[in-house]
């Protein structure tokens, strides 16, 4: 279990309500001095790569209290483990709520976590805000009116891909290796809905359960397929597994991985950077050891970042400035919302996002949320690894079902 706690004291602010002020303190989680935010990430268990992002949000909120908080209130962010099992999520997520009693919850790590716990906090009208996921279900803000998402959607991403390989690979058999939840299937999904009729002729698919220890079995499988391109939707130690696991086969497609497992630390490191080349995944962020982004503002916000609130962590784990962000996000949010922090006004804040370009973010792609839009990313762009570093690959592709 990791929290993180602060307070500062600092005058009590009046909230203008329908007929009369409003103490902002007597707004749940809010008080004149701090706000209460939850949060569940997998910072052990079979995901516990991505708990990276929960670690970094943690030190991105200890370094906006550091500057003094939010309109005089400091950031109580409270985040726990769930260990990516939905009912521990479900536990968890209960004890913020109604023990913490926290104003809202904020960047919970998961398609399965995110989906246990949505209709508690749907019933009870909690902000589930810029949930860390790109599960395509959560985009539809009428099934979902209290969530935004922290990702891009895994039906953006994975028509990307199938629109590239149209282009570029038009005959090829692809394989799909991809995990056994709503996010590889969304995956699936995507393929199908730009393939049409000839998804059954052009690709084969395994799956696999995040209990199972290694994904050998599915690599030799799909090898037998005769397919040449192979692509992955799932965490990061499968992806690294399945990167390794091919090239001990001498099996040679073209290898896609999705962008949660295009960290170079967490996933091409362990499965070997020279044998990572010529992996491609889509991305929306710039690589901090990239030399032609070594000048870049938002990467040496990054780097500072890094060097005084995570001293020693590995820049080069996408998953740390996947926590950057969420961090950035929490702070404009919150900023947006002033001084009302009543729960009404924080879910209307997070649809009101405009033209935020993130420090890590590809110029060009910026956050736009709406009232018909919850995405956070909805721009994303093809890149290749060359052995040493990540190279872009054409221009920018943007979600055209926004």
């Amino acid at each position: 279990m990791l929290r993180k706690t602060a307070s500062l004291a600092a005058a009590a602010l009046l909230l203008t309500g329908l007929t009369s002020p409003v103490m902002a303190d007597n707004a749940p989680g809010v008080t004149a001095t701090e706000i209460k935010i939850g949060a569940v990430f997998p910072f052990s268990g079979p995901a516990s790569a991505l708990g990276a992002v929960g670690k970094s949000l943690i030190a991105y909120v200890s370094s906006i209290n550091d500057r003094g908080g939010i309109n005089g209130r400091k950031i109580n962010l409270i985040a726990l483990d769930d260990a990516y099992s939905p009912p521990k999520a479900v536990e968890q997520t209960r004890k913020l709520v109604e023990g913490d009693e926290v104003a809202f919850m904020f960047s919970t790590l998961g398609t399965p976590s995110n989906l246990a716990i949505a209709k508690y906090l749907a019933s009870k009208k909690i902000p589930q805000a810029f949930i860390v996921t790109g599960a395509t279900r959560f985009t539809n803000f009428k099934e979902y009116p209290m969530i935004t998402t922290g990702l891009p959607s895994y039906d953006t991403e994975s028509r990307a891909y199938a629109r590239y390989l149209a282009k570029e690979m038009p005959d090829a058999k692809i394989a799909i290796l991809y995990q056994h939840d709503d996010l590889g299937k969304d995956f699936i999904d995507g393929f199908k809905a730009e393939l049409g009729e000839a998804f059954d002729k052009k690709v084969v698919s395994s799956s696999y359960e995040v209990s199972q220890p290694t994904i050998d079995s599915q690599i030799v499988s799909l090898k037998s397929s005769g397919a040449t391109v192979l692509l992955f939707a799932g965490t990061p130690k499968f992806a690294a597994q399945a990167i390794r696991k091919t090239h001990e086969s001498g099996w040679k497609p073209l290898f896609i991985t999705n962008l949660i497992s295009s960290s170079i630390s967490a996933v091409l490191a362990p499965a070997g950077l020279d044998i990572s080349t010529g992996i491609m995944t889509a991305t929306y962020r710039k690589d901090p050891d990239d030399p032609k982004w070594a000048n870049d503002a938002g990467v040496r916000q990054y780097r500072a970042f890094m060097e005084k609130y995570m001293p020693g962590a590995d820049h080069a784990d996408s998953n740390y400035f996947t926590g950057l962000h969420q961090g950035v996000m929490l702070e404009t949010l919150l900023k947006q919302c002033g001084n009302d922090l009543s729960r009404e006004n924080i879910l209307k804040q997070t649809r009101n996002i405009k033209g935020l370009a993130l420090p890590m973010s590809l110029p060009g792609i910026v956050v736009n949320t709406s009232d018909t839009n919850s995405k956070m990313y909805t721009q994303l762009n093809l890149q290749r690894w060359n052995g040493k570093a990540w190279d872009l690959v054409g221009g920018l592709i943007t979600d055209d079902s926004k």
